[in-house]
């Protein structure tokens, strides 16, 4: 993997023409949304936030004059919300060409939930993305060359699917359950390349994840005095790289022809931290395809959706 090429920003080619739903407005999103629009692409940056999403599309606009770019309702933590917002893609649209699962929550100190009544981390970040991409698989199957990208993390290395107590209601640490909410994304992107390929749905599904990147994902979560908070603010500039560069193994996966269906890919640089985009090193739980097989039939249960 040595010779794996320097890729870049300036690598990605026209995206005249393709449309693209990313969730999340801030940190990976928008940096996402704002090189595919300058790139072309029809971009509708999807969160919960009206008020950060609309001026992540001011940004972008104003930087991107001629941005085909704008902000929809979607709200994660609610199957409702996510079936709404599927209904309304549907009656909008005829086809989709790239989806990207970005959105995440990272370690509340104390056990919430989602409207559901799912902890908030696996919910959110799994469960959530996990029953969007199957409302908008009918789009998606439409597409040209469709890509669904979704965002794993260095944390899936200490993850596990803790089958006996997915919810975390037993016992809940947070990092616990942020890793496995994020196995469960680079197991789900494996999974549904697996079926894309048995099944003939023509998609590519990628996994990726951003080594460590500055954006609000840790003062969000753990809150700005947690020690992760702390750390971020004292070391952030010297340990995480800016939110553009962490947004490269996204773009290069959506964009790239060099991007392959079920690899997964992150920066290149020491342990993962950091860097250009390459291959990246899969966690040998995370391919277990009976454990993946399972909690894709979990995960239909506890969302109500169907991919068939």
């Amino acid at each position: 993997m040595n010779h794996f090429p320097k890729w870049t920003a300036t690598d990605i080619p026209t995206q005249l023409g393709r449309s693209a739903i990313i969730t999340g407005t801030g940190g990976l999103g928008y940096e996402t949304a704002l090189e595919l629009a300058k790139h072309g692409a029809e971009v509708i940056l999807a969160g919960r936030d009206h008020a950060k999403g609309e001026d992540a599309v001011k940004k972008i606009r104003s930087t991107v004059p001629s941005a085909q770019v704008r902000f929809a309702e979607l709200d994660l933590a609610s199957l409702s919300s996510i079936q709404a917002f599927g209904e309304r893609m549907t009656k909008e649209r005829q086809s989709l060409d790239l989806l990207i699962n970005n959105a995440g929550v990272m370690t509340p100190p104390t056990r919430k939930t989602t409207k559901d009544g799912f902890e908030l981390q696996f919910g959110t970040n799994y469960l959530g993305h996990f029953a969007l991409t199957a409302h908008l698989m009918p789009l998606l199957r439409k597409g040209k060359n469709p890509r669904v990208v979704h965002l794993s993390s260095i944390a899936h290395r200490n993850g596990a699917i803790h089958f006996d107590d997915l919810q975390f209601e037993r016992r809940y640490h947070a990092m616990e359950a942020y890793s496995q909410s994020k196995i469960a994304m680079l197991m789900f992107a494996l999974e549904l390349q697996r079926r894309s390929d048995a099944s003939g749905w023509n998609l590519m599904s990628i996994p990726v994840h951003p080594g460590i990147s500055r954006t609000e994902l840790i003062v969000n979560g753990s809150g700005p005095n947690s020690p992760a908070g702390i750390l971020r603010r004292t070391l952030g500039s010297v340990l995480f790289q800016p939110a553009a560069q962490g947004a490269l193994p996204t773009l290069f996966a959506a964009t790239s022809p060099h991007a392959k269906g079920g690899t997964y890919y992150g920066p290149s640089g020491f342990s993962e931290l950091r860097g250009l985009p390459k291959p990246g090193k899969i966690a040998p739980q995370a391919l277990d395809p009976a454990v993946a097989s399972r909690l894709w039939e979990v995960s239909e249960q506890l969302t109500h959706v169907e991919f068939d």
